[in-house]
């Protein structure tokens, strides 16, 4: 029956019907550009919020390539947070400021929408 199993063999070995995967490395200048980037991302968003907002971020690189994580924790409501994985080749151009722009923007409004939501007595100005 071990044949049968999803999870038999030897560790690191790709089980058969699957695709090899390779995990993504970064140069030294890559990894770099994408932590440059990121703590753009946080500087521009603590600029947004108030001090009592948290904002903090995660890098991380898997088999998908380098993985990006900034969150917010606002002081009521819960957290919210933007994942992105750049391509290694957009690290070697540089990430355009105006994605990371846009990111700090977003966080900063749905960070304040949370708040707003948690305290109650929101009147929409659209539909």
């Amino acid at each position: 029956m071990n044949g049968n199993n999803p999870y038999a063999g030897p560790p690191g070995v790709t089980p058969a019907g699957e695709p090899e995967t390779a995990t993504i490395d970064l140069s030294s200048d890559q990894e770099r550009e994408l932590r440059s980037a990121v703590a753009g991302i946080v500087t521009q968003t603590e600029s947004y919020l108030p001090d009592s907002y948290i904002v903090g971020s995660e890098l991380s690189v898997g088999t998908d390539g380098p993985q990006a994580t900034v969150a917010v924790n606002p002081p009521a409501g819960h957290p919210v947070s933007a994942g992105f994985t750049p391509d290694p080749d957009d690290l070697d151009a540089g990430l355009a400021k105006t994605e990371t722009d846009e990111v700090a923007k977003g966080l900063a409004a749905s960070a304040a929408l949370q708040v707003m939501n948690a305290i109650g007595d929101l009147t929409p100005t659209a539909k």
